[in-house]
């Protein structure tokens, strides 16, 4: 890990020399092609871990989550963590949640522990949100939770450390847009004061003094905290161009090379949907994978990577009045909707300003942990549905020559039925079906002209989802 002093110097060159990978030789070591030479193969080894993990957990936590959705007797109509631009917070009053922020309530064992148990195997948490305010030691500013609050400690570094004990792969959100930076939104000259931060500016003249302040911020992070996944957001500012996306996802692999990058470092997202499949130049978008967000793509994104980051409620950042929780039943759909479709499910979570994840996310994650441990096998490092048709009954995801049936919708007879054209597409003659919960109790198969039953009994093994393997020769 650099020194003080290292971080220091990385920061002067980042500003002088901002497009290139400055810290590369200070990276950790690995045997990895940086992004310019890399090769499919290359992308692949690089892409694994990710692929596989299927499930991680998405941590949005910060000073927004003082105000917990309230400013001024009023009540948010937008996530906690846009509070500063619903409400329309002057940066200076918006510093004033720092002094209160003081989350004695954090114990990053029990954070990791509690994504374990319920099955995750990476960790995706908010460095720095839209509000500019890190949740990291910055050396680049202040305006960090160890020089501004009373907590004055780093819970990124525990979470880092505790990642790894728990063997969980730990990453970082990072917003591209900062509010509370001079560069932007408050001190420029006509700016109308009704519009909110959304409608966030950028004085050109200091755009190259942030470019090298967001470098600076990010070699701490990836060279202090060795991140799997950087995960960038922000990127609809106007200000920030498709080859402002490309310099920054090639610097941040040059810091680590086997770091992995979503689409939002560039202009590749479009909208919720998540992924644009062609630039305008034809040339390829930054980043690795994209990101639906609040939504599963309907057939999913065939050929490429993807994740969908999706919320337990209505909101990402702490609100305290936000009771609109989905079902544990549609949390664990979702994760096999997700995975049927080849992509990856980053569940979220907004833990209060004492730094406690609030009990119902804690409940449905337990719920879900419980499905996973008897069914996990059908979720971690399978492939995309067989199937081009919906199933009547659920989904379907893939592993060599084992089919994963989710049933939703249990038969009342037990008998899941596939038409001929469905029984071709499933690849192969079935050796052998059983329940993922009953391993060693095989389920009769019959085939006929009508296409393939599967006699799997009379009650589901679980109501949210049962898994039926069948086996192919």
């Amino acid at each position: 890990m650099p020194t003080g002093t290292t971080l220091r110097t990385l920061v002067l060159m980042a500003a002088a020399v901002l497009s290139t990978p400055v810290v590369a030789s200070q990276a950790p070591a690995n045997t990895q092609t940086p992004a310019a030479a890399e090769t499919g193969p290359q992308r692949d080894a690089r892409m694994r871990w990710w692929r596989e993990a299927r499930f991680g957990l998405f941590i949005h936590w910060g000073l927004y989550a003082v105000p917990a959705g309230e400013w001024e007797g009023r009540r948010s109509t937008e996530v906690g963590e846009w509070i500063m631009s619903w409400a329309n917070i002057p940066r200076a009053r918006y510093e004033t949640l720092a002094p209160r922020f003081n989350p004695v309530g954090f114990d990053a064992a029990e954070w990791v522990r509690i994504a374990k148990d319920a099955g995750m195997k990476y960790i995706v948490i908010t460095s720095k949100h839209h509000d500019g305010f890190a949740m990291f030691d910055s050396a680049v500013s202040d305006y960090d939770i160890v020089d501004r609050t009373p907590y004055a400690r780093d819970p990124m570094r525990a979470l880092a450390d505790e990642a790894k004990k728990q063997g969980l792969v730990f990453c970082f959100y990072y917003s591209i847009m900062d509010w509370h930076h001079p560069s932007q939104f408050v001190d420029q000259p006509g700016r109308d004061r009704t519009a909110g931060h959304h409608s966030n500016r950028m004085v050109p003249e200091q755009k190259a003094a942030y470019v090298a302040y967001m470098k600076g911020q990010l070699a701490e992070l990836v060279t202090r905290y060795d991140p799997g996944v950087l995960w960038f957001d922000g990127e609809w500012a106007d200000w920030w161009t498709e080859a402002d996306g490309k310099d920054l996802y090639a610097y941040v692999r040059g810091l680590k090379p086997s770091i992995i990058v979503n689409n939002r470092v560039g202009k590749g997202r479009d909208g919720m949907r998540g992924l644009n499949r062609q630039a305008p130049d034809g040339q390829p978008w930054a980043g690795d994978f994209g990101t639906p967000e609040q939504e599963i793509p309907p057939a999913g994104l065939p050929g490429l990577d993807w994740e969908s980051c999706m919320t337990m409620n209505d909101t990402w950042g702490f609100k305290s009045y936000d009771d609109h929780w989905k079902t544990s039943t549609t949390l664990i759909r979702n994760l096999v909707d997700v995975a049927s479709k080849g992509g990856n499910y980053l569940l979220n979570v907004g833990p209060t300003a004492e730094g406690v994840i609030p009990a119902p996310s804690v409940e449905r994650l337990r719920d879900i942990g419980a499905w996973m441990r008897i069914n996990g096998a059908a979720i971690y490092g399978t492939s995309a549905s067989p199937f081009t048709a919906p199933l009547p009954f659920g989904r379907a995801t893939r592993k060599g020559r084992t089919v994963y049936l989710h049933v939703f919708d249990w038969p009342a007879d037990g008998k899941l039925h596939l038409t001929p054209e469905m029984a071709r597409q499933l690849g192969g003659t079935p050796a052998r079906a059983y329940r993922l919960a009953l391993p060693d109790t095989a389920v009769s198969v019959a085939g006929g002209g009508d296409g393939l039953t599967i006699d799997a009994g009379a009650a589901p093994a679980d109501a949210a989802a049962t898994v039926v393997v069948v086996e192919l020769r």
